[in-house]
């Protein structure tokens, strides 16, 4: 409520009775001071203070009048000026505003559009660039298939065969306890299990990385459903997928999309622990959307200590970027994981 009082229209009004109120001290000085000096006939202390009572009414209507209808323009234009800049924040570089009036606020919305312009072209300059590296890309082809076999090993190092490796020694462990105590060995094999399952669920999202990058000349909306199909096969995970079929891009915004999506299934894969997950697609006007959540464990933004979760999401925003979009993740421990993309188009 009091922000509202604090807005432009309350201040045209509060500077209108200010000056009421400066006027009905002036006026008052000048009566008291004929009244004091001159003494006339026509005047007394009653009729000075009813002419300013009635003055101080109608002044006080009138400033509420004026303050009010004189601040509507300046508000107006001032929220035109605000939608402006949010639809910048959004990624929207092609919104424009136009004012008649030759003044200052007149000068800072062709600031801004001039603004716009230039960010507008930098993301066609951003896209250009990225189509560049695409086709420098893809001639280290080679390069980046040696680099992608290495970090896979490593993964498969890191995590499978060291969960391989406490498979054997528990599988042992639990034969050997089985005659003798196999209460014991029970509890053993149950371990066995819950190790078996995680160690299934890692080689799974391993096994998504191992998909071409590159969607083979089919088209965005069909690579996406083929990857979804093909994870429904592998994993108990139920898919919300909502995917526009006349999509228009360019092949380099495909692939790096594609490949966003990639990496955020696998990181549900391996750390959300969901049964759930939702992803929308869609052309709006002047952008590309794409949002991505589970109902997972989730984890705390800027707290997590999961190294290969937080290279996911620089990896998905780095690509992001790249292609002059913006990048959102929302999470909380408990609550799963939200993730909203808006590329230009």
């Amino acid at each position: 409520m009091f922000k509202r009082f604090s807005s432009i229209r309350f201040s045209y009004i509060r500077s209108h009775l200010n000056g009421l109120f400066l006027t009905t001290v002036t006026l008052l000085s000048i009566l008291l001071t004929i009244y004091v000096l001159i003494e006339p006939a026509w005047i007394n202390v009653t009729s000075i203070f009813v002419f300013l009572l009635l003055y101080i009414v109608l002044a006080l209507i009138l400033s509420f009048y004026v303050g009010f209808k004189s601040s509507g323009d300046m508000k107006e234009r001032l929220d035109y000026l605000s939608v402006l800049i949010t639809q910048f924040a959004n990624g929207n570089y092609s919104s424009r505003v136009y004012f008649n009036e030759d003044d200052e606020i007149t000068r800072i919305g062709n600031e801004l559009n001039e603004l716009g312009e230039k960010l507008q072209n930098q993301v066609k300059s951003l896209q250009r660039m990225a189509d560049e590296k695409s086709d420098f890309a893809k001639s280290a082809h080679k390069a980046a298939v040696i680099e992608e076999r290495q970090r896979l090993a490593r993964d498969l190092h890191d995590a499978v065969s060291q969960q391989l490796f406490a498979l054997t020694m528990m599988s042992e462990a639990a034969v050997k306890q089985m005659d003798k105590k196999p209460e014991l060995a029970k509890e053993q094999m149950q371990e066995v299990a819950m190790v078996a399952l995680k160690a299934q669920t890692e080689m799974r999202a391993l096994l998504l990385h191992l998909r071409p990058v590159h969607l083979s000349g089919e088209p965005l909306a069909v690579g996406i459903r083929n990857l979804i199909d093909e994870l429904k096969q592998r994993s108990s995970l139920e898919f919300l997928l909502t995917v526009d079929d006349d999509l228009n891009l360019s092949e380099t915004t495909e692939e790096h999309v594609f490949r966003i999506i990639q990496e955020s299934l696998s990181n549900t894969l391996r750390h959300a622990n969901a049964t759930e997950v939702k992803l929308q697609l869609g052309q709006r006007t002047n952008e590309l959307f794409l949002h991505i959540s589970d109902n997972g464990n989730g984890f705390a933004i800027g707290q997590d200590a999961d190294r290969k979760t937080s290279y996911g999401l620089k990896t998905m925003k780095e690509r992001s970027e790249e292609l002059g979009g913006t990048f959102s993740v929302r999470s909380n421990v408990g609550e799963g994981t939200y993730i909203d993309i808006r590329i230009p188009s």
